[in-house]
């Protein structure tokens, strides 16, 4: 399976390359590295410990690593890679000292948020504050916290690009607001712990993305497009197709990660995605041209009000400017690495 990523993982190393040396010899701590972005994660630097020669070795935090060797089993039989099992809120601390910890232990689910929100709240921050006191007790130099997107609340429909400065929030009042005030609180453990305990906590809120690993499945409307063309039917809009999203390729995610870990400002947030936006229905048109032949693309709600279109398409210039990081690899081709991928993978 690595080979398939080659590419993508070369592409990551060539710029990341001068990040890495801090890593020499150390053990990191990964939090939900059995997901999209942990896998992600797992495979660059486990990439970058060969290439490189770095000695390092990672501790992967899994609730089932039974289930972790059979998704990835090349990730989970590493030798530089040791499992340890446990629940985000309540894992037992490992021995040894970590140098770094990336926390991205989240669950994302849509059903989860809807149908128990308490415990989606109670996940997200009680794990945060234990991924922290972990980050006490062993010595770690940095951690990285995958925030949201999500803690700004609704996007202003005047607003074309949503910055880390903007201050609105989701609705304390409603239970589906979850995710957004489970992330807002959890970026404030990470300051909380940075003031009193001197952490060096860093913050990434993410938006969309896509690649190799993005489950087809779930509630991501680029995998379920993906997924509709892969099996050959029509590329199917739930809504009417109007809302503007942003999509980042998973090996650019990478880089922004590691840059934001080794490079970021602590208790900084830096947000992490794409400024390209796209409607739902170009993002669909996109998918449909990347198959031949051409699927087609059906539209579940036709437009009954002139209201404004949602928006969720982040500014990025924070990245940019700090960490001079930006998009490299555009839609179309972010598209087609994934349909390959999947196309080829029993995950």
């Amino acid at each position: 399976m690595t080979n398939r990523l080659e590419e993508d993982l070369n592409h990551i190393l060539l710029h990341t390359r001068e990040l890495w040396d801090e890593l020499r010899g150390s053990r990191i701590f990964i939090t939900g590295g059995t997901g999209f972005f942990g896998c992600w994660l797992l495979e660059s630097f486990l990439w970058a410990n060969h290439q490189l020669g770095l000695g390092a070795s990672a501790l992967v935090l899994t609730r089932n690593p039974e289930a972790f060797q059979k998704k990835a089993p090349h990730l989970a039989s590493h030798a530089a890679v040791h499992l340890h099992a446990g629940d985000v809120r309540t894992f037992k601390f490992p021995d040894g000292r970590v140098s770094h910890i990336i926390h991205a232990a989240t669950e994302s689910s849509v059903r989860l948020n809807k149908d128990n929100p308490l415990l989606m709240f109670e996940t997200i921050v009680q794990g945060t504050q234990r991924v922290l006191e972990f980050s006490k007790r062993c010595g770690a130099r940095k951690v990285l916290l995958t925030s949201s997107g999500a803690v700004y609340g609704k996007q202003p429909p005047d607003m074309t690009h949503i910055p880390e400065t903007y201050t609105g929030a989701p609705d304390q009042l409603d239970p589906y607001s979850a995710y957004g005030e489970g992330k807002r609180t959890a970026e404030l453990l990470c300051a909380l712990y940075a003031k009193q305990y001197g952490l060096e906590t860093k913050i990434a809120r993410c938006f969309a993305f896509v690649g190799p690993y993005l489950p087809l499945d779930a509630h991501y409307a680029i995998g379920n497009f993906i997924r509709d063309g892969i099996k050959g039917g029509c590329v199917r809009i739930a809504g009417d197709g109007t809302p503007y999203r942003s999509y980042l390729h998973a090996a650019d995610l990478a880089i922004w990660l590691w840059t934001i870990l080794f490079r970021g400002s602590s208790c900084q947030p830096y947000n992490v995605g794409s400024e390209i936006e796209v409607t739902i229905l170009e993002l669909a048109e996109a998918v449909a041209q990347c198959f031949h032949p051409r699927r087609e693309v059906v539209i579940g709600k036709k437009t009954v009000d002139r209201k404004a279109a949602g928006r969720y398409v982040p500014s990025t210039q924070l990245a940019l400017h700090e960490l001079k990081l930006h998009q490299l690899i555009n839609l179309t081709d972010s598209i087609k690495r994934t349909i390959a991928w999947h196309s080829c993978s029993d995950v």
